[in-house]
C-alpha cells in the first residue's frame, strides 16, 4: 500500500474518531463511506457479523455497539436526523474484520483499529508485517497445491523435497536452500521461506503457481520433466527481478515471520481487552 494512500486513510479514520466519557468512538455511519459501502443496508449487514464475532467471543454486544442518531445533509442543504451506531475500537475492528480485505480501506482499517497507538509510522509497520504473514501463508498454500499434483503424479515427499531443493537453487543463483541458511543465518531446524523478505518469498510463490499451472498443461509425468520445469520457472522469476535490479540471494532476511504472527495476534487480543474503557 502506498504510503499516500496510508496517509489519506489515516487522516479520515482520525477524523471520524469522536470522544465521549474518555471513550473513542466511530461513527457507523461514517465508517460506512470510508470504508466504501454505498449502501447503509449493506454495511448494516456487516455491522450484524460483527456483533456475533463480539457475541461469539464472549463480549457484551451492548458495551461496543451502542445505538446513536445522526443528522446527515440531504437534497438542498436540508438535514434529516437517521439510525446510526456508535462503535468502540474493538467494534470497528471486528467489523474491518468482516469486510473483504482486498479492499483497501477494509485492508487498513484491519490494523488501524487492531493498535492501541494510533500513529502513522506504527500502522504502516504493522500494515508491513501483515503482507508478509500473508505472503507467506499464501506461499504455504501453493507449495501444498504444488505437493498435490506432483502427488497425483508419482511424486512421493522425498521427490517433491529434491524438486523444491533445486528450485531455489534457480532462484538463488546457485546457492541451495542450505546454502542461504547459512547466509542468512537461518536456524537448520527452520524453514528459510520464514525468514526472508516479502518480495522473495512471493517470488517463491509465482514460480510454484507456474509450475502447478504448466505441469498440469504440458501433462508432465515424471520426476525429471516436473523437475526441469520448476528449476526454468524459478530461473525465470530470476531473471525478472535481476531485470529490475535485485538480486534474491543478496537480499538481508527479515525477523522470524512465526515471531511476526505471535505479536500481530497480541495486537488483536488486546483490542476487545482495551476498548470501551475509559482512557487513564
Amino acid at each position: 500500500m502506498k504510503k499516500e494512500i496510508i496517509l489519506e486513510l489515516f487522516e479520515k479514520f482520525e477524523g471520524a474518531c469522536y470522544s465521549y466519557k474518555d471513550v473513542e468512538y466511530w461513527s457507523a455511519r461514517d465508517l460506512q463511506h470510508i470504508l466504501g459501502y454505498l449502501r447503509w443496508e449493506n454495511f448494516f449487514n456487516v455491522v450484524n457479523k460483527a456483533k456475533k464475532s463480539c457475541e461469539a467471543a464472549g463480549s457484551n454486544i451492548e458495551d461496543h455497539f451502542r445505538d446513536a442518531t445522526k443528522m446527515i445533509t440531504i437534497a438542498k442543504g436540508g438535514q434529516r436526523e437517521v439510525d446510526d451506531i456508535a462503535l468502540t475500537r474493538y467494534a470497528s475492528y471486528l467489523i474491518a474484520q468482516n469486510g473483504d480485505p482486498a479492499k483497501q480501506a477494509i485492508a487498513f482499517a484491519q490494523t488501524y483499529f487492531a493498535v492501541q497507538t494510533r500513529k502513522q509510522e506504527i500502522i504502516e509497520q504493522r500494515l508491513i508485517d501483515v503482507e508478509r504473514v500473508t505472503a507467506r501463508e499464501k506461499l504455504t498454500k501453493s507449495e501444498k497445491k504444488l505437493s498435490g499434483i506432483l502427488y497425483e503424479r508419482g511424486v512421493d515427499s522425498a521427490g517433491f523435497a529434491v524438486i523444491r531443493s533445486k528450485g531455489d537453487q534457480a532462484l538463488f543463483g546457485g546457492f541451495s536452500t542450505n546454502d542461504m541458511k547459512k547466509k542468512l543465518g537461518v536456524p537448520t531446524t527452520k524453514p528459510l521461506a520464514d525468514f526472508l523478505p516479502t518480495l522473495t518469498i512471493k517470488a517463491k510463490d509465482f514460480a510454484n503457481e507456474l509450475t502447478s499451472h504448466n505441469v498440469i498443461e504440458k501433462d508432465l509425468n515424471n520426476n525429471a520433466q516436473i523437475s526441469k520445469e520448476h528449476v526454468d520457472n524459478n530461473k525465470a522469476v530470476r531473471d525478472i527481478l535481476l531485470q529490475r535490479g535485485v538480486k534474491p540471494e543478496s537480499l538481508p532476511a527479515a525477523e522470524d515471520v512465526k515471531k511476526l504472527e505471535r505479536r500481530l495476534e497480541s495486537d488483536e487480543k488486546k483490542v476487545s481487552k482495551t476498548s470501551g474503557k475509559p482512557k487513564k
